[in-house]
């Protein structure tokens, strides 16, 4: 994932939102250790103290915690981490609903559009699929 910063938005918050989004994914596990806040900033293209005011944030929403001596790390709380995940989802699902609502689909028309769509690309990435292992028996008929 990518580190991109909107404008509008203070880069910490955007910080905080990005290492989130990788805890919920499981980029950083429950119980592991994440990166020094001077690796993170450098990753990510920012100052080391706008990744502290970061991380400061998610150990405010008990999403990680510092141990003194051993850095910070991802809570085992997975009741915590399983609810992040389905209100970051929700935010994510309420915000599509409303522009698809812009466009004129009401629920019935979304969720023909999402089987439609989810179809489409299940197609493409079988026919995708079976190209690259079509090309790779050509290539070894042809040694």
């Amino acid at each position: 994932m990518a580190w991109e910063f909107e404008s509008g938005l203070p880069i910490y918050l955007q910080a905080a939102d990005m290492v989130q989004k990788r805890v919920i994914k499981g980029d950083y596990p429950r119980g592991s250790r994440l990166p020094a806040v001077r690796d993170l900033a450098m990753e990510a293209g920012v100052n080391p103290n706008t990744m502290q005011r970061a991380l400061l944030l998610l150990e405010e929403r008990g999403i990680v915690f510092s141990q003194r001596t051993a850095g910070r790390f991802v809570t085992e709380d997975a009741q915590l981490l399983e609810a992040l995940k389905y209100q970051t989802a929700r935010k994510q699902v309420l915000s599509f609903v409303k522009r698809m609502d812009e466009l004129g689909y009401g629920p019935e028309e979304l969720e023909v559009l999402f089987r439609r769509v989810i179809q489409e690309e299940s197609t493409a990435a079988q026919i995708s699929s079976e190209n690259i292992m079509a090309g790779q028996e050509q290539a070894h008929g042809s040694l």
